[in-house]
């Protein structure tokens, strides 16, 4: 079995980029378009150097040839002599060009022959030992343009402009091009130059910003891994507005509701451990007197008999109680508690609930008509749990103020007793579940959650429930006025 590469997940090979690593990759894909961008304008600069330059020389050459071409056509001789002495005295002034002339007829002078496809010329510039194709002689005389080609003569590659001087002889002259063409030659070597420091400077600046960019994904890998690990209070840092900043804010974004909902989590975990904590220890007493009291139901003694069964009976309308809250909470938790609101008259509401209670030395403070759009069953409940509170861990007088803030469209119901007041160690707690200070333990009948109950049944409705002392315990809620239309809590 051979070994072979790792694939990537979705069972492919993995591409170069892949290989290289994002820092090689990064500087690799800047380099290669640094050089393919540096080639593409070097390679048009030359050629539009290079052309005009050859535009140039061309011109230059075409002017000179017409200039000689008028001026030995229009020569005199002070000797005499035929066209081509004439032509040949005028062109001896020309230094630095080779130069020869053809001629075709004889009273012209010196005849030149054709040898094949070449013309012999007549006379030449000192130094000249070459000929002229013959192509270039008919061509020349056929047009009323110059004829231009270029030869290379060894070492010496030159330009050539053949054209007539009359109707009988041909100027033919010979322009180097070593000038022309070391200057392009230099041209190219100045232009790679400064494509391989280009290049070598775009390698540079292409692997300092990878490094750069690798060096900010690792650290975000590296709070990534962290945070997996389970440091919940990692943090990226964020620098600059780039796609990478981006990332950093989204991830902290990120952390930071991981670390809460992991948070909330745990606080669930520990409130349900307490909870299971609270009930069991809650029921203990209970199912034990019920469990005593039944092993005494049969006894012979009468009287004895009645005492266990009123404390079964008290026992069992506790554990009934108990289970009650318990269910309700469980609604609560589950998003499952049913919000019926109407509007409701808040003074006849308090009133019912002081009567159904049977409780003496309360008086209300409200006024004449206060209405407010709540679920009805659970205010009543909110009231009632609060009078009963009041009754059982303060002292009369108890006094229920209603009041209502018409600029804010809230109504506020606060419950006062005339007792010791709330511990200041238990007031940040006591609306938790089984929440009983020491007094309150020492009353069995009661379960620790209804303050709890009233504070989620506040919650419900979108009010407010804070606890303070002031001559006792006052306990208030406020409620908007507001119509609500939600017909559940989800």
């Amino acid at each position: 079995m051979t070994a072979s590469s790792p694939a990537t997940p979705a069972g492919r090979r993995p591409d170069l980029w892949s290989r290289l690593g994002l820092r090689a990759g990064i500087a690799l894909t800047v380099l290669l378009l640094v050089v393919a961008a540096t080639v593409a304008m070097a390679v048009v600069a030359y050629r539009l150097q290079a052309g005009s330059t050859r535009d140039r020389f061309v011109a230059s050459a075409l002017a000179g040839f017409a200039s000689d071409a008028q001026q030995a056509n229009k020569h005199e001789n002070p000797e005499g002599g035929s066209k081509v002495d004439r032509v040949a005295d005028f062109m001896q002034g020309r230094l630095g060009l080779q130069w020869a002339v053809v001629n075709l007829r004889g009273p012209s002078g010196p005849l030149s022959t054709r040898v094949d496809d070449r013309y012999l010329p007549a006379v030449v510039s000192q130094g000249f030992d070459g000929v002229v194709p013959a192509a270039a002689i008919e061509i020349a005389l056929e047009g009323l343009a110059p004829f231009t080609f270029s030869t290379d003569t060894g070492n010496d590659p030159q330009f050539v402009v053949a054209g007539q001087v009359s109707t009988d002889l041909v100027l033919v002259e010979f322009y180097s091009t070593r000038k022309m063409e070391a200057e392009l030659r230099n041209l190219r070597l100045q232009l790679g130059a400064v494509a391989l420091v280009v290049s070598a400077l775009a390698l540079g600046l292409g692997t300092a910003a990878a490094t750069r960019i690798q060096r900010r994904v690792s650290v975000a890998a590296g709070a990534a891994a962290r945070l997996g690990a389970g440091d919940l209070q990692v943090r990226l840092p964020v620098q600059g507005r780039d796609e990478i900043a981006d990332l950093a804010v989204s991830f902290n974004v990120m952390a930071a509701r991981l670390g809460e909902s992991i948070e909330q989590l745990r606080e669930k975990d520990e409130q349900q451990q307490r909870f299971v904590a609270d009930v069991a220890h809650d029921l203990r007493t209970p199912v034990a007197s019920m469990l005593a009291a039944a092993d005494s139901l049969d006894s012979d003694d009468p009287a004895g008999r009645e005492r266990s069964a009123e404390l079964v009976r008290t026992q069992a309308r506790r554990m009934s109680a108990l289970v009650a809250d318990l269910l309700e909470m469980s609604r609560f938790d589950a998003g499952a508690a049913e919000f019926r609101p109407e509007l409701v008259d808040l003074v006849a509401l308090v009133d019912d609930a002081i009567e159904g209670i049977a409780a003496e030395g309360v008086t209300v403070d409200a006024p004449a008509e206060c209405t407010v759009s709540a679920d009805p069953r659970r205010l009543h409940a909110v009231v009632t749990n609060l009078i009963s509170n009041a009754l059982r861990h303060g002292r009369p007088p108890i006094t229920v103020t209603i009041a209502v803030d018409p600029r804010a469209q809230e109504i506020s119901v606060a419950v006062a007793d005339s007792g010791p007041g709330v511990p200041a160690e238990l007031a940040p707690y006591i609306f938790d579940r089984f929440t009983r200070g020491d007094r309150a333990r020492a009353h069995t009948e009661g379960s620790g959650l209804g303050l709890a109950i009233v504070a989620e049944n506040i919650r419900l409705h979108g009010g407010r429930l804070v606890t303070y002392n002031r001559g006792g315990a006052v306990f208030e809620f406020t409620l908007p006025r507001a119509s609500l239309t939600d017909t559940s809590h989800g």
